[in-house]
């Protein structure tokens, strides 16, 4: 009977003090919905931007030429049978700077249309995506063929038919241009491969009919190509090609 006269008061306490609380988080929940569609606004802004991020090197492979570029690039270092140099650092880096100076235009005004406006709360969201993309959708459309635009078209069995090129559903158009690029991609290789080939086969041809079995060709051809791409400017060929190739 002590014992219970004793823990009564405490007993007391703890009531009050989950009624306090549930009062102090009434009133939390009354501020939040007071706030409204503004704190929910700004917590799918939020969300969003987080996504975006994640997905920003995927993105920018999918609706840049980054694809053709490194690509390309690659192509070159196995035609110069060269295994490790130049690096995997550097080519990468290479090509993506050469994105950025290649897709600057589009950047400018994917960010003066849409994405400064929504920014300063002069557009929506739902107002601002449009002009955000449609610098995009410009670009790729530029830049991929109208084959493959259908075959994904046709795969969709009607789900994403095509009425207007011009506003073609992105479910479409990104598949489409990755692939068109890809084919870029590969055709630039194959002229970049060719001479490198040509002169590994030639390479070959002297040594085999000169005796000389046991020497690996690479072994001579390795320097010559080098010095052959060296004395061409092949750098500033190469680079200056593919750029032009998306202008």
């Amino acid at each position: 009977m002590k014992r219970a006269f004793l823990f009564a008061p405490l007993g007391l306490v703890l009531l009050a003090g989950a009624a306090h609380a549930q009062t102090q988080g009434s009133g939390f929940a009354d501020a939040l919905n007071a706030a409204g569609a503004t704190t929910s606004g700004r917590i799918v802004q939020l969300v969003a931007l987080l996504t975006v991020l994640s997905l920003a090197p995927g993105l920018l492979m999918m609706v840049t030429s980054f694809t053709r570029f490194v690509i390309a690039l690659s192509f070159l270092r196995s035609g110069l049978g060269l295994q490790s140099t130049p690096a995997n650092l550097v080519l990468i880096s290479l090509a993506l700077f050469m994105t950025f100076f290649v897709m600057a235009p589009t950047f400018d005004k994917s960010w003066k249309d849409g994405v400064k406006p929504m920014m300063d709360n002069q557009l929506s969201e739902e107002e601002a995506f449009p002009k955000i993309v449609d610098p995009f959708r410009q670009f790729m459309l530029a830049q991929t063929r109208e084959k493959d635009l259908k075959l994904f078209e046709n795969l969709s069995r009607g789900a994403f038919e095509i009425k207007d090129r011009a506003t073609v559903d992105l479910r479409v158009l990104i598949p489409a241009f990755m692939i068109s690029e890809l084919r870029r991609g590969f055709e630039m290789g194959f002229l970049i491969v060719l001479p490198f080939l040509i002169i590994d086969m030639i390479v070959a041809t002297l040594t085999m009919s000169m005796g000389m079995m046991m020497l690996p060709p690479s072994l001579i051809s390795l320097p010559m190509k080098v010095l052959f791409f060296v004395l061409i400017d092949g750098w500033n060929m190469l680079v200056g090609s593919l750029v032009r190739s998306v202008n």
